[in-house]
């Protein structure tokens, strides 16, 4: 029997009964046989039509089955961003298997604890970027673990290759709605990285039907993937095929390279994090690049600077867009190109109004709703919230407590019910006996005109309980000491909220999601 027949043998007895609701592969399957000739994917040097997709899908599905994974096991995948580690994605959920991601900028000993936790079955790893990770990777797994590679390596077998060895094959969808579809871990900036645990039901609405309803793609989207589609750039992916787009793939982020693509290929929309914006902003090229096309820059993982948002919406024109969310639920707020208004100020500091999908109040404590211009914690209630964390029952109910998923995230909500970060929960700082919410110092800091980038955290001080301290890049060739800045916040904000002290540095530490690492600052100094 061949891994073809496999794949179309259907289960016997009552489990037919069981493909109700939507599923994630379901729906890509789909939109892939609506435009056959379009394409789907390209990339430097390379191009995948629909039909192309949807072939590719089939074989590796004829490949793996020959495997004997388990359903229900999961497949963790490294890759850059590629046609091929999607089509791989696919092909496992489609066969009822969940997948796990593996940050392509992450650390080894990271991938390698993921890879333990979620007790992956099958390890797939992309030899033209990760060659030499693979086979750290392949050394840490037990036997009985499947390693595959897509592109010729030597530590596994090349799926690609046997892919296109088997022959044609269709591509079949087995997924349940209830099933495991993927296992989503958190970044780890507040303690140890958790997996996040959704069913085809919830990340369907994670991956397709909120980003359709509530994002402003184009009819006809030329999406750029510049950040990895391991994380939340990987949500664009089955909405733009919905809406027969084309996706160009771009394996790193180089400035230069960006600007030209977008005006080579007339890309009409692109997901990136906030420290890629400055990067443009920084190119000597950008006034002079053609970004006509552009319709949508979406923006989000990490809070954006309203002054350098300010003056991209003046150099880029009107195209920027900001998605809130996390690991846990996503989208949950968003701020449109509309809002995106030099005149309000307030709303370039905000991340949005709550998305169609999710209920969202700002809770405290004690589970009750703050008034209007509160601190308070932002809860949500929403179909594209996580199942649950993986083997970890206890934060699994600390976090969907009372029937809320408490993001960790401290916002304030104007009259209208927009929202405004201020902190994480983990991150405030209690300075003199006062709260001190970082995000608000940091606004304030780079309101200065000599102020590029900056971060503050709280440090451990004998007579403040925490010093409220700030790490600034300035902006090329301008100049401010640390009392001129401090002065600025003061004014701006009193002193309670004003750095007790300043730090000047050529960079801050990113995680591998473009965040700025606190934890890494907060290393970097001594106690006082």
């Amino acid at each position: 029997m061949t891994g073809l027949t496999h794949i179309g043998a259907a289960p016997a007895g009552p489990a037919l009964t069981n493909h109700s609701g939507l599923t994630v592969s379901g729906q890509a399957l789909t939109a892939l046989r609506r435009f056959p000739d379009r394409v789907a994917f390209s990339w430097d040097g390379g191009a995948l039509r629909y039909d192309a997709t949807l072939d590719l899908i089939g074989r590796i599905q004829a490949v793996l089955v020959r495997r004997n994974l388990p359903v229900g096991g999961v497949v963790a995948i490294l890759s850059d961003n590629s046609a091929e580690s999607w089509c791989a994605n696919i092909a496992a959920q489609a066969l009822g298997l969940g997948v796990t991601w593996l940050h392509p900028k992450g650390s080894v000993a990271d991938m390698i604890f993921q890879i333990r936790d979620c007790e992956a079955v099958c390890v797939i790893i992309d030899a033209v970027g990760h060659a030499k990770r693979a086979d750290a990777i392949a050394a840490d797994l037990s036997p009985d673990v499947v390693l595959l590679a897509i592109g010729a390596g030597d530590f596994a077998p090349d799926l690609i290759a046997a892919a296109h060895d088997h022959g044609s094959a269709t591509a079949r969808n087995l997924a349940t709605a209830d099933g495991l579809s993927m296992i989503h871990y958190t970044g780890g900036t507040t303690g140890q990285s958790k997996g996040a645990v959704r069913s085809h039901r919830t990340a369907a609405a994670f991956l397709v039907y909120t980003p359709l309803s509530d994002w402003e793609l184009p009819a006809r989207p030329r999406y750029l993937g510049i950040a990895p589609n391991s994380h939340a750039a990987g949500t664009f992916i089955i909405p733009t095929l919905i809406r027969g787009g084309q996706l160009h793939l771009e394996r790193s982020f180089d400035v230069e390279k960006v600007l030209s693509v977008i005006e080579r290929e007339r890309i009409n929309c692109t997901f990136v994090v906030p420290s890629q914006i400055y990067a443009m902003l920084g190119s000597p090229t950008l006034d002079g690049a053609d970004l006509t096309s552009l319709e949508l820059v979406m923006y989000g993982a990490a809070p954006m600077s309203p002054t350098r948002l300010e003056e991209a919406l003046d150099r880029m024109g009107p195209v920027f867009s900001q998605g809130y969310g996390q690991t846990e639920c996503l989208p949950v707020t968003s701020l449109k190109r509309e809002d995106h208004d030099p005149a309000r100020p307030d709303l370039l500091a905000s991340c949005g109004f709550p998305v169609s999908s999710a209920e969202v109040r700002l809770l405290d404590d004690d589970g009750q709703e703050v008034a209007p211009g509160e601190a308070g914690e932002i809860c949500i209630r929403s179909p594209a919230a996580l199942d649950r964390y993986h083997n970890r029952p206890e934060q699994t109910a600390e976090t969907l407590a009372g029937g809320w998923l408490h993001s960790g995230d401290i916002a304030r909500k104007d009259e209208r019910g927009y929202l405004t970060i201020i902190d994480r929960k983990k991150d405030l700082i209690i300075s003199g006996g006062f709260n001190v919410y970082s995000r608000e110092v940091e606004d304030a800091l780079g309101s200065h005109e000599a102020v590029s980038v900056c971060a503050v955290i709280g440090m451990p001080d004998e007579k403040w309980g925490e010093r409220v301290t700030a790490f600034v890049i300035l902006r090329p060739e301008a100049a401010a000491s640390s009392e001129a800045l401090i002065a600025h916040v003061k004014a701006l904000k009193g002193s309670v909220q004003a750095p007790k002290q300043v730090e000047f540095v050529s960079e801050l530490p990113l995680t591998p999601l473009g965040k700025i690492d606190k934890k890494r600052l907060r290393a970097s100094l001594k106690p006082a």
